[in-house]
This record gives C-alpha cells, sequence and structure tokens, in this order.
C-alpha cells in the first residue's frame, strides 16, 4: 500500500524535530544533569529517527518504535524536572501523531 500523505508530513515533522533537538544531546544544560544523561538523551533522539525511517516505510515496527520513545521521551522530562512550553507543545503534537498512526496501523506493513 502506498504511504498516505498525512504520514508523509509527519515523517518530515519527526525529521525537523530531529534535526533541532540532536544538538541539544551536547549542550550544558543536559551534561550538568549526570555522567550518563546526554548518552541516555542521545538514545531517545536516535530511537525517534529510528522510528520515523519505520514510518516512513509504513511499517508497524515504526508505530511501536515511535509510541516507545514517545513515553521514555517524556519520563525523561518530567524526571529531569523539565516542564517548558516546548515541552507541552511537543507532547500535545505527539498525541496528535500516535492518533493518526493509530488510525493506519492496520493498513501498514507487519515484515522488518
Amino acid at each position: 500500500m502506498k504511504r498516505p500523505r498525512i504520514i508523509s508530513i509527519i515523517c518530515i515533522v519527526g525529521y525537523l524535530t530531529i534535526v533541532f533537538t540532536f544538538p541539544q544531546v551536547f549542550s550544558p544544560s543536559i551534561k550538568k544533569l549526570g555522567v550518563f544523561m546526554p548518552a541516555l538523551y542521545g538514545i531517545l533522539v536516535a530511537s525517534h529517527f529510528i522510528s520515523c525511517v519505520g514510518l516512513w516505510y509504513f511499517k508497524q515496527w515504526g508505530v511501536q518504535l515511535y509510541l516507545l520513545t514517545f513515553f521514555a521521551k517524556t519520563l525523561f522530562f518530567i524526571v529531569i524536572q523539565q516542564y517548558t512550553p516546548g515541552f507541552y507543545l511537543s507532547t500535545g503534537l505527539s498525541f496528535i501523531f500516535i492518533f493518526i498512526l493509530l488510525k493506519y496501523y492496520s493498513k501498514m506493513s507487519q515484515n522488518l
């Protein structure tokens, strides 16, 4: 099945957010949280990128990884107590994206 346009838009928005969040992995604000926090945040950003690749190819594992990454990233920001307007905006957008992705989940390919 051909990928719907809305999934393409979600992927493009995801790729853009990755471009802007990747430099934060090396920011002093993340480094001062602890020794392993930059690595943990880097893993979250990388898993978000991989989930966008899975969504681009219209695979179910992309949605599953997107959900896992969303909850892990939300938990990460709650633990470090970073409740900025960007946190609320990204959480709201992610809820909308998850709703759309779950709508198309059954039509996606199960194959790797």
